[in-house]
């Protein structure tokens, strides 16, 4: 057991800014309960020879994650832009090299959700939360969604599903994350603080 104060992290990977701000309102939501804390961390972009080609630290935004991030956390928040209706190769190549927490079973029985933003409003949004929560049930992880008790599901005309947040950026200029979007990634992320705290004790 880790004697590191406990946190819910928010392991993202965001190409225009659009995912790395839907970190942070979830972020937010998570800030609301006591007792937990919420740590940000991000991936390196990868190149066709997956090399790492990056330096250890970004120049900026959330630092990159770390084995350690991930299996000392409480709870989880995954979070990825659609690639085909799937997550981007950047944070699948991250989560394929966590066999060794998969084995040790490190993250077993601790909440979890999955978040995304598209460029377009039908652009793979729920098939991408879907797939991204396929490496969480492996990992004996329990999924949490939003529930319809959180009102902007009802009354968003941009992102947002009970699978998880989403956003729709556009193919132009991106978007800013709408006050029902943000409603959601809040809610997810005071679900999972919540939930994760109950289990603590």
């Amino acid at each position: 057991m880790s004697d590191v104060s406990p946190y819910v992290l928010v392991l993202y990977y965001s190409r225009s800014g659009q995912t790395a701000e839907m970190a942070n309102q979830i972020g937010r939501g998570i800030a609301r309960v006591s007792g937990i804390e919420a740590r940000l961390r991000t991936v390196p972009t990868v190149s066709p020879d997956t090399h790492a080609t990056l330096a250890e630290i970004p120049d900026q935004g959330a630092p990159y994650c770390t084995k350690d991030d991930l299996r000392h956390c409480s709870a989880l928040a995954l979070g990825s832009p659609t690639r085909f209706g799937n997550m981007a190769a950047p944070l699948k190549h991250f989560l394929d090299t966590t066999g060794d927490l998969w084995l040790s079973g490190a993250l077993c029985d601790k909440p979890a959700g999955a978040f995304t933003s598209t460029g377009s409003l039908h652009g793979g949004q729920e098939s991408t939360l879907l797939s991204m929560m396929l490496p969480l049930l492996h990992h004996g992880m329990v999924l949490c969604g939003v529930p319809y008790s959180e009102s902007a599901l009802n009354q968003t005309t941009s992102g947002g599903t009970p699978y998880g947040p989403s956003h729709w950026a556009g193919t132009g200029e991106p978007q800013p994350l709408t006050d029902h979007e943000k409603a959601i990634c809040q809610t997810l992320g005071q679900r999972l603080a919540g939930f994760a705290v109950k289990l603590q004790t």
